[in-house]
């Protein structure tokens, strides 16, 4: 039989599903699954929506100081070694308030400071040269969320993610605000970023004073978090080695380093 007959027997509907009988083995799928039919689903169903949120709990003394200190204070600044969940509670908590509706928005910012590589050299625009620095921060969100409910909620504005430098001259209301990495800030930007929380919102700081990327004595992170310490209204948690979540021997190289 030849192409053009072929073509002809399928416009015509000559070879409509109806001449299957019930004990056919194979069948046509319905019309309505024949457009970009996946096994994923279809993405204009909802009923495919796989987003979640799953209840965290603290594995340690520190992470329930810390869960404790982010209900009760609008800033709190979370000092400790790396692997002791301070970024993964803060976003967690961000996450939280956002499905809660007790605030509006989630905005993330993390300074792009380079450990001994150069980002130049990246391909793309400043956009893609500052994606690998706000990596952990897509990784966290995207553990919380699906990642199709992520990018709804980012291509909505409900969820942020930007450089330190992109901060100055904002106001914050209804939001919670995360800064991570914020050894890497000096004194000047940390107050920059204290000073941009506003109605309703809530701040976590999160750094390691021991693993800053600056010249020695630039960081300000130490500094605004022992001035920190004696005002009532703003929570300083200090996690430990004991708070490590991660791999056992991750407690034992901080030691030793």
């Amino acid at each position: 039989m030849t192409k053009r007959a072929l073509k002809r027997m399928v416009r015509e509907g000559a070879n409509d599903a109806g001449r299957y009988d019930d004990d056919a083995k194979v069948r046509r799928l319905p019309v309505e699954h024949r457009q970009a039919w996946s096994p994923l689903g279809n993405p204009g169903h909802e009923d495919r929506d796989q987003s979640y949120l799953k209840t965290i709990k603290p594995k340690s003394p520190g992470q329930a100081t810390l869960m404790e200190a982010i209900d009760d204070k609008n800033l709190i600044m979370a000092l400790g070694p790396a692997g002791t969940g301070k970024t993964y509670i803060a976003i967690a908590k961000a996450v939280e308030a956002l499905e809660a509706g007790k605030v509006g928005r989630i905005v993330l910012s993390r300074p792009a400071v380079e450990a001994g590589e150069s980002i130049g050299y990246l391909p793309g625009d400043m956009e893609d040269k500052l994606a690998p620095y706000l990596r952990p921060l897509y990784d966290a969100l995207s553990d919380r969320l699906s990642v199709k409910r992520m990018r709804a909620l980012m291509a909505e504005g409900a969820i942020e993610i930007a450089p330190v430098g992109f901060m100055r001259g904002r106001t914050l209301n209804n939001a919670f605000v995360v800064i991570d990495e914020a050894q890497n800030c000096t004194y000047m930007q940390l107050k920059m970023l204290l000073t941009r929380l506003g109605w309703n919102s809530t701040m976590v700081v999160t750094g390691d004073p021991n693993q800053s990327d600056l010249l020695p004595g630039i960081s300000g992170l130490a500094e605004v978090s022992a001035k920190f310490e004696p005002v009532e209204n703003i929570a300083v948690v200090r996690l430990a080695d004991r708070d490590i979540v991660r791999h056992p021997l991750v407690a034992e190289m901080l030691g030793v380093l």
